[in-house]
């Protein structure tokens, strides 16, 4: 049976409510992320998303038939990911279904040799709980301990969630589980502007010149030296009279500069 084959018999399953809560093993054959898999079932191969988590992104192959999907991989999607290998690459793993999302991706829970992978890896700090309205209480808790640890992403400075990476970057298949929770770490736009005030937020340095102009120097421009999130944006490829601001404190104009990628 081919992969066409395969979602086709998914279909069938979804639309006569047998998929929902059914439980069958299976060998993991390729891990793409740090919350995606790939099985073989029937001859055919099925990518599961594992249920109420969300990893940091990697970049992935085409969905539902489309070309692949050029990004850069974010911070600590890597890392992520072989924590997930580790666990389950060809080992045979207990699956118990929930849904299947319009990229024929079916949406399940991991078991091995009694340990619930989805939960271990927000134990670990390799993803977040993404669990609908924070319905999983085991999942709320296990990141809790995570970030107070701090363990894996947690030890980060500033992590990103991978909803708001997925803003920046729109091709990415967005998570089954939406919608999106609000967390204690998530970035909220500002509703007088949406303003955004943190570097790892941005994709480029001509983004964050964007929001240093529209919302100020606060978080962006930590020194007021004129140059926003300096990782991103390096002084010597612009000239230095480019840009003109104006001190608050002294009320007078001085030459600055922002830079460029």
């Amino acid at each position: 049976m081919n992969s066409t084959r395969s979602l086709g018999l998914i279909a069938l399953l979804v639309a006569s409510g047998a998929i929902q809560g059914a439980e069958f093993e299976a060998r993991v054959i390729a891990v793409l992320d740090g919350d995606t898999v790939l099985i073989r079932r029937d001859g055919g191969l099925v990518k599961i998303r594992l249920a109420e988590i969300d990893a940091p992104e990697v970049g992935h192959a085409g969905m539902g038939g489309k070309a692949p999907i050029p990004q850069k991989a974010q911070s600590f999607g890597e890392t992520s990911k072989r924590s997930l290998s580790g666990m389950v690459l060809g080992k045979q793993v207990r699956i118990t279904t929930q849904a299947v999302d319009q990229y024929g991706r079916m949406v399940a829970h991991l078991g091995l040799d009694g340990l619930d992978v989805n939960a271990e890896q927000v134990r670990r700090g390799m993803a977040w709980e993404y669990s609908h309205y924070h319905g999983n209480k085991v999942l709320v808790a296990l990141q809790r301990q995570a970030r107070q640890a701090p363990r894996g992403l947690w030890a980060l400075s500033d992590p990103m969630p991978p909803w708001e990476w997925r803003k920046l970057h729109p091709g990415t298949p967005p998570h089954a589980d939406a919608p999106e929770p609000e967390t204690a770490n998530a970035r909220q736009p500002n509703p007088a502007g949406g303003c955004k005030k943190r570097c790892s937020g941005m994709a480029s340095c001509e983004e964050a010149r964007h929001y240093l102009k529209l919302c100020g120097p606060e978080k962006l421009d930590g020194d007021r030296d004129g140059v926003p999130c300096e990782k991103l944006c390096q002084p010597d490829t612009f000239r230095k009279d480019q840009f003109v601001r104006e001190r608050p404190e002294t009320g007078r104009h001085e030459n600055s500069y922002h830079a460029a990628d």
